[in-house]
């Protein structure tokens, strides 16, 4: 099955850097955020000295393919809300795979993440203790808040580990958002954690003068990002953009040859 936007992922992936198997990741994708999605991916691809493989989760493709059917809930601000947990299964339930949302921005090489992955988790993220203060997000949507806020907007999947056999297509499409956002699934010590700097909350997380491990590797612009009118000013909006002018430069010379 495809998710791809259209563009040759695969050839782009093997590009930027040496052989071996690419790793898989999946962004979560949503129409109104293509231009987010187009330079997460870019800056993911620009940074990485390892193959990498980046796929959208596009709620069309899933629900043409028979792997999507759950209703839209008032609560869920983007189309990949719910889907993002198909990773494991769009993954074969093989290696480790990771999933993010499409409002980040890398500012490191993604194999220094790889490198703390530690195979007795069935999964790794930051585990942030986060309670948004605003009551609307990105586009107006509203903001919620619940346990493990964010936790699942970054996350390194062991998708071979048995556990995460319990994420099924069937299971994503029925079960509740507390059980698959909290991770319901699995025991608190099969969930390893990962330094904040890779899911640092614009808004949020701050660098601490002269410490250099709170310098963030990712942006999260969870309240929304310079894409929304609403967000042009956040913080890190100026690194943002540009990576945008980047991606803009590069298409461009992509499309004229």
């Amino acid at each position: 099955m495809s998710l791809s936007n259209g563009k040759n992922e695969a050839s782009l992936a093997s590009s930027n850097g040496g052989g071996g198997e690419a790793f898989k990741i999946f962004v979560g994708y949503d129409p109104r955020e293509d231009l987010a999605y187009e330079v997460c991916r870019h800056s993911l691809l620009k940074r990485s000295s390892i193959p990498v493989e980046i796929i959208p989760i596009k709620q069309s493709d899933l629900r043409k393919n028979g792997l999507y059917w759950r209703e839209r809930g008032q609560f869920e601000s983007t189309e990949f809300s719910f889907s993002r947990f198909l990773t494991p299964y769009l993954a074969n339930y093989q290696g480790w795979a990771m999933f993010v949302d499409c409002d980040f921005l890398y500012l490191a090489d993604i194999k220094e993440l790889k490198d703390l992955i530690e195979e007795k988790y069935a999964i790794m993220c930051v585990q942030h203790d986060y309670a948004p203060k605003e009551t609307t997000k990105m586009d107006g949507a509203v903001q919620t808040v619940y346990p493990r806020k964010n936790w699942s907007s970054m996350v390194l999947y062991n998708c071979a580990h048995p556990k995460n056999r319990a994420l099924t297509a069937d299971a994503v499409n029925t079960q509740t958002g507390a059980f698959l956002h909290r991770f319901q699934w699995l025991e608190d010590q099969e969930i390893g954690s990962i330094p904040f700097v890779w899911n640092f909350l614009e808004g949020h997380n701050k660098v601490v003068q002269n410490d250099p491990t709170t310098l963030p590797k990712a942006i999260h612009y969870t309240r929304g990002g310079p894409w929304f009118e609403a967000w042009k000013n956040c913080e890190f909006a100026d690194l943002w953009l540009h990576e945008m002018e980047d991606y803009l430069n590069q298409a461009k010379k992509e499309s004229a040859n």
